[in-house]
């Protein structure tokens, strides 16, 4: 049995990203039932120097976008500057799943000895085939970041259980 790199990367951001939409949700819900500004939740992080939650759905997004972006040869979406609540962040999850989803499914599956070459935010580059940077790089860090993202949630009170961070069985 085969599995392409679009049913690898695209079969697989987009419906995470949807889980992490809706743990957003149950962020709201939690921070209006106890009167937390949403703010401090976004802000929270497990340890000082780790991301925010805030930070975890954007590096999430990120990992999806441009991941799929170099394995369609396509320019990446981008988000803007703006300091995003909850709102934005849901828009922002919306806009990586509209791009993925938009990506062509043949280009991505040509991809897989395809060189591609991720540009970390430092600048700093590093250069993979397509199959090495979704199967070793993006999508561990993808799962990474939806992982902490749900981790922040559950250790500022918000009642999750595994089946919302999976989702519903497909």
């Amino acid at each position: 049995m085969t599995i392409s790199l679009y049913d690898a990367s695209v079969g697989v951001f987009v419906p995470y990203l949807g889980n992490l939409s809706v743990l957003l949700d149950h962020a709201a819900v939690h921070a209006k039932a106890r009167n937390i500004d949403h703010a401090v939740l976004l802000n929270m992080r497990l340890y000082p120097n780790m991301y925010s939650l805030k930070q975890q759905v954007g590096e999430a997004n990120r990992h999806a976008v441009v991941a799929a972006a170099l394995l369609a040869g396509r320019t990446p979406h981008t988000f803007g500057d703006a300091e995003p609540d909850i709102p934005e962040l849901k828009s922002r999850i919306s806009a990586a799943i509209n791009f993925v989803q938009g990506l062509p499914r043949a280009a991505i599956d040509a991809a897989g000895d395809k060189e591609v070459v991720f540009t970390f935010k430092s600048g700093a580059t590093r250069t993979f085939t397509g199959q090495s940077l979704l199967l070793t790089f993006s999508v561990p860090q993808f799962y990474f970041h939806i992982t902490t993202a749900y981790d922040i949630l559950r250790h500022a009170g918000v009642e999750l259980a595994k089946k919302d961070f999976l989702g519903p069985p497909r």
